[in-house]
């Protein structure tokens, strides 16, 4: 068995689930289990739709009523599947209806609200599957065995999940059934819809290939795999062969658009291997994301960056050769509920980096009766993601590429995991940072540094 997972923007609208199919056709002899996301921008258009039904009283499904039937004419679909989605529009409209009048929209109301996003996909998907002659089956997830948690927005599966999702969707691919499931969504045990948070939907088709022992899970994305940089910034990027699950999870906590960390847990558990694919591209080979890697072609994988950072310094000499100092800094921190991304420490200081979203006022205030405090705003983390035992020869070639380009590195942390270097610069430099990096380390053979980045030594 493999799991095929195609997100939104793979099954958009008619065209795209036309594409879909075919890709979907070359794996059948593997036993494909579908996962789908919502199709396009829908989620969007059910919290939108909420909105207005919250704050202005009005109640519409137009926008997402029209993607559906327009796709399904589109696609040539026999009437009945008109009638078969009719009921989810009815049911979303009275939900509607019933925010508007009570003019509340609780956490669980929500999860119920954008569930309907993924449940008309499968539904629609599975119809145009069996008109070209494969045999698909569409699942709400909670039929395919998905129970979680009541923590509504960001649900966990429970471990009933592990031994349900085999038992019901096993046969079925044995018996040559495509099923096509619902990502994102689940329900708890008392029958309420839930939604398994950020990475939802990638986390559904890791648990099946996880659960069923799959040969591998496939993630469709629009792009050819795990790139060396973000092709936005760098033309010259391109995808990476193979990571570990450890610098995937690197790359999406520092700013890299692949899987979140939490979806790839399932498959961590068992070993399971998870490959990136383009669903423009599919003959495309993609990246697999494994357990350890048998050889590596250089001392970095992939370069990323995350702008809007805020740096923060905490100096005291009160530090000096005591205990109990980071521990004081740190309840600050867990009082005002404010999650810490990097850290750097010496004697007597603590360099550490935040979200810029946070109000830093009352923090400051409590750090200032032990500290001094300097709040430095408009900060980026370039991350190198790579073979941390070569960390020498990184540091070397990534701070003479900083020197070459006058810029100051303001704080450097490697991580616990060892595979992450990470280091401080202005907003406004990191793109200059991360093209010259990926420069010396991908597109110069052979080469320490880019002769612009060379850094300036005096004669002796």
């Amino acid at each position: 068995m493999i799991v095929m997972k195609f997100g939104g923007s793979s099954v958009a609208n008619a065209e795209r689930i036309r594409n879909a199919a075919e890709i979907v056709k070359q794996f059948l002899p593997r036993k494909p289990v579908l996962v789908l996301s919502a199709m396009g921008d829908t989620t969007d258009h059910l919290l939108e739709a909420a909105e207005k039904a919250l704050t202005a009283g009005t109640v519409s499904i137009k926008t997402i009523e029209q993607l559906h039937t327009k796709t399904i004419d589109s696609l040539g679909l026999k009437p009945q599947i008109h009638q078969e989605i009719k009921p989810l529009l009815e049911e979303l409209n009275n939900l509607l209806v019933g925010i508007s009048l009570i003019r509340e929209l609780t956490p669980r109301t929500k999860d119920y609200l954008v569930s309907f996003g993924e449940r008309l996909s499968v539904r629609v998907t599975a119809a145009y599957f069996k008109s070209v002659h494969i045999k698909a089956q569409a699942f709400d997830a909670w039929d395919a065995g998905f129970i979680s948690d009541s923590n509504f927005t960001s649900a966990e599966l429970t471990k009933e999940s592990w031994e349900k999702i085999p038992q019901i969707l096993c046969p079925l691919t044995d018996a040559g059934v495509l099923p096509v499931v619902t990502g994102f969504i689940a329900k708890d045990e008392g029958g309420n819809i839930t939604t398994l948070g950020r990475g939802g939907s990638d986390l559904s088709a890791t648990m099946i290939a996880a659960a069923c022992r799959a040969e591998e899970a496939q993630v469709w994305k629009d792009v050819d795999g795990i790139l060396t940089a973000d092709p936005r910034l760098v033309k010259q990027a391109r995808p990476v062969e193979a990571v570990t699950y450890e610098e995937a999870a690197e790359l999406a906590y520092f700013g890299a658009q692949v899987l979140h960390p939490r979806a790839m847990q399932p498959c961590i558990r068992t070993g399971t291997p998870v490959r990136v694919k383009n669903s423009y591209n599919p003959a495309a080979p993609g990246t697999r994301i494994v357990a350890s890697l048998d050889k590596k072609t250089g001392p970095v994988q992939a370069l990323t960056s995350r702008k809007n950072v805020t740096l923060v310094d905490i100096v005291s000499t009160r530090m000096l050769g005591q205990y109990g100092f980071l521990e004081g800094v740190f309840s600050d921190f867990a009082k005002h509920r404010i999650s810490v991304d990097m850290v750097a420490t010496s004697e007597v200081s603590v360099s550490l980096t935040l979200d810029k979203s946070y109000d830093l006022g009352p923090l400051k205030k409590d750090l200032s009766r032990i500290a001094s405090i300097e709040i430095k705003k408009d900060k980026a983390v370039v991350t190198i993601v790579g073979d941390v035992r070569r960390s020498s020869e990184i540091l070397e070639r990534s701070f003479g590429v900083c020197a070459g380009l006058g810029v100051q590195v303001q704080m450097v942390s490697q991580g616990a995991s060892k595979v992450n270097i990470s280091f401080i610069v202005n907003d406004t430099q990191a793109d200059d940072v991360i093209r010259a990096l990926h420069k010396t380390f991908f597109e110069e053979q052979n080469s320490s540094l880019p002769a612009e980045a060379q850094p300036k030594r005096s004669q002796p």
